[in-house]
């Protein structure tokens, strides 16, 4: 199917680039650098997601901003149904010369709605593999057997590129015959504002160990709350506090009622969601995430390490691309609840540990994990598939895509 036609832009062929991704929160937290250096490099760039609250704030960059009814999760076949249908529309409709889905169904959706709807040149990102590609309910057998399907017909397309958080990811997608080898490109996160996330001194108190993340069982928080009465009752003076928001979409969530309980009964601490998380981490002194989740490479494990912090998590896909085990934090075996509690024991009882530690990680993100390094890695592969139409100047137009 050929794209709709496009009017040219006075001076330059300045390529039109859509981001397809679940929320505008999720947008402004993990993708809105990226978004910035494409439009300063002189791309026209739109924004198409489920919007909540952050609307004015991407309208104040100078993005255009499309609601779509896509969400995380499952909803039913009829409201599915209706969510792609509407997302196969807004493509052929704003017929974008390169559109890029991020997250694992939005990478489904949005590759098999591009085709349909012509769309010339696709960017997908794996942020990791959730619960669709990890759990083994018949449920989810059915669900990942369907969505390999219209992942092996999308992404082994002409004009398709797949990027990875993690080589793990990559090499699986390559040996079940998802992607081609020269259609997957390895880039290690969404990247962490160095200036932003910087060392602050902690100061003198309690020992905090936060974990914060969306409010999943699988993201290791009933592990983590299992740990603290442990650390309790064995004297271990420290604080466990839990931080992110309630996810009551997905059938993983923790319901608040569940999570004000732990706080009244002292287990935990319940601090409910975080906007300002550079000041999250200013508080706390380790940060942990013991998830089994499906990871690409956890923002919050970087945003820690840039913080300074040390870390512990789970010996998994996406987290071992950022902590080295001994040197900025420690890996833990999943669900290994002791193991756990002798680790954050460890860093409790060893402030020159936990320095040192914070320190080699604060390094570790420099070297490799700017926003900018990932912008940079992300805008060659956009740059390998629009070849000729890439801006030969900064200063191009930055306007929003028609409506």
């Amino acid at each position: 199917m050929s794209s709709p036609a496009r009017a040219p832009v006075a001076g330059l062929t300045s390529p039109r680039i859509l981001f397809l991704i679940n929320e505008d929160r999720y947008f402004v937290s993990h993708r809105m650098d990226l978004a910035r250096a494409a439009r300063d490099a002189g791309c026209r760039v739109a924004v198409a997601t489920r919007v909540t609250s952050y609307e004015q704030t991407i309208h104040d960059e100078g993005f255009e901003i499309f609601p779509i009814r896509l969400r995380r999760g499952l909803h039913g076949p009829v409201r599915e149904t209706v969510a792609f249908l509407d997302l196969v529309r807004l493509y052929r409709r704003l017929a974008p010369d390169l559109v890029h889905n991020i997250a694992i169904k939005h990478v489904i959706y949005g590759s098999l709605a591009a085709r349909l709807a012509g769309v010339p040149l696709v960017v997908n990102s794996v942020t990791g593999l959730g619960s669709m590609f990890t759990q083994s309910a018949g449920r989810y057998r059915a669900l990942k057997t369907l969505a390999m399907s219209v992942l092996r017909a999308t992404l082994r397309r002409p004009g398709t590129r797949t990027i990875f958080q993690n080589p793990e990811d990559r090499d699986q997608f390559i040996a079940e015959g998802l992607v081609a080898p020269e259609g997957a490109v390895l880039i290690r996160g969404s990247g962490v504002d160095l200036a932003r996330f910087a060392p602050r001194p902690r100061g003198e108190g309690t020992v905090i160990a936060i974990l914060p993340a969306r409010m999943l069982w699988n993201k290791g928080v009933g592990e983590f709350v299992q740990t603290a009465r442990l650390l309790r009752q064995a004297g271990v003076p420290v604080r466990c506090a839990l931080a992110g928001m309630v996810d009551a979409e997905s059938s993983f969530g923790i319901p608040q009622a569940q999570l004000e309980e732990w706080a009244r009964e002292g287990t935990v601490e319940w601090w409910g969601d975080q906007a300002d998380m550079p000041a999250v981490y200013a508080r706390t002194d380790i940060v942990v995430l013991p998830s089994y989740y499906g990871e690409g490479l956890p923002k919050v494990l970087l945003e820690g390490a840039a913080a300074g912090r040390a870390l512990i998590t789970s010996d998994i896909n996406g987290c071992r691309e950022i902590v080295r085990d001994g040197e900025n934090g420690f890996l833990v075996p999943v669900k290994d609840v002791e193991a756990l509690a002798g680790a954050i024991r460890k860093l409790v009882e060893d402030r020159a540990l936990r320095e040192k530690m914070g320190a080699a990680g604060r390094r570790i993100v420099a070297e490799h994990f700017s926003v900018e390094q990932v912008a940079r890695e992300t805008l060659d592969a956009y740059r390998g598939l629009l070849r000729g139409r890439w801006p030969p100047r900064a200063s191009a137009s930055s306007a929003a895509m028609p409506s």
